[in-house]
C-alpha cells in the first residue's frame, strides 16, 4: 500500500467503508470540486441538488462507474482507481449494489427470469418475502414490457438487494414511483440497511425522502454542503 494510501487510512473511522477524498470534476465547465466525506458501515447518506448539478455524476464516481479528474475514493481502505479492471469488476459485482434511473432490465425476458440472472451472478437466492414486500410477487411471470414503470423499477430494486451488497448506490430509485409507493419502497431499502449493516447513498430531488437519512448533503455551486 503506497503513502498515501496510509496516510488517508490512518485518519479513518475504524467502521468506514467508502472514504471520498478532494474528489473534483468537469465536462464543458466544473461540476464540483475539493468533494471530502466518510461513509460508516450501517450508515445512510442523501446527496440532494438542482437538477444538473452533478449528483448523478458523483454517485457514478462513488460507485466506480466513472473515474475523476482529481482527488480518490476509497472502499474498504483500498483506492478504488488504483485497482486492475478485474479487481473492480469483482467489487461491483458482490459489493456494490447500483440501482440507477433507468432500470437496465432484460427485455427478453420475463421478471423472473431477471431475477435468476441475478442470482446467479451473486450466488444469493432470491428473496420471495422481498418481493412480497415490494408487491411484485404476483407479476413474476409477465415479461418486462408488460410491467408499469413503478413495476418495473421495484423489480430492478429487488435485483439489486438480492445480491446482497455492502453499499448500495441509488440514483433517484423512486423516480417512476407515486408518494406513498416510494416511501414503501424506501423502507424496505433502509431496513435492508439495518438488518445486513450494509450502507447507502442516495442521490434524490426528494427532500423528504433524503431527511430519512442519517446526514444529508448539498451538492451546490461546486460544492458539498452538510445540511444534516
Amino acid at each position: 500500500m503506497n503513502n498515501q494510501n496510509s496516510n488517508a487510512n490512518n485518519l479513518l473511522h475504524p467502521q468506514t467503508i467508502l472514504q471520498v477524498k478532494d474528489l473534483s470534476h468537469n465536462f464543458d465547465y466544473p461540476l464540483f470540486k475539493n468533494i471530502n466525506f466518510d461513509l460508516i458501515q450501517g450508515q445512510t447518506i442523501a446527496i440532494i441538488g438542482t437538477s444538473g448539478s452533478g449528483k448523478s455524476t458523483l454517485l457514478n464516481i462513488l460507485s466506480s462507474l466513472l473515474q475523476p479528474n482529481s482527488g480518490e475514493v476509497f472502499y474498504k481502505k483500498n483506492s478504488l482507481y488504483s485497482l486492475n479492471k478485474s479487481e473492480l469488476l469483482g467489487i461491483r459485482r458482490k459489493d456494490f449494489g447500483i440501482i440507477f434511473q433507468a432500470h437496465y432490465l432484460f427485455r427478453g425476458f420475463n421478471a423472473s427470469e431477471n431475477l435468476k440472472i441475478a442470482e446467479l451472478l451473486s450466488l444469493h437466492p432470491v428473496d420471495e418475502n422481498l418481493l412480497k414486500t415490494l408487491k411484485i410477487d404476483h407479476v413474476m411471470h409477465q415479461a418486462v414490457g408488460e410491467l408499469s414503470g413503478g413495476q418495473q423499477q421495484r423489480l430492478s430494486i429487488a435485483r439489486i438487494l438480492s445480491k446482497q451488497p455492502q453499499v448500495i448506490f441509488a440514483d433517484e430509485p423512486t423516480g417512476n414511483l407515486d408518494q406513498t409507493t416510494a416511501h414503501e419502497v424506501m423502507d424496505v431499502m433502509f431496513d435492508y440497511v439495518q438488518s445486513k449493516q450494509s450502507s447507502m447513498v442516495l442521490v434524490t430531488h426528494e427532500e423528504h425522502l433524503a431527511y430519512r437519512c442519517d446526514n444529508v448533503f448539498k451538492l451546490e455551486n461546486l460544492e458539498l454542503i452538510k445540511l444534516k
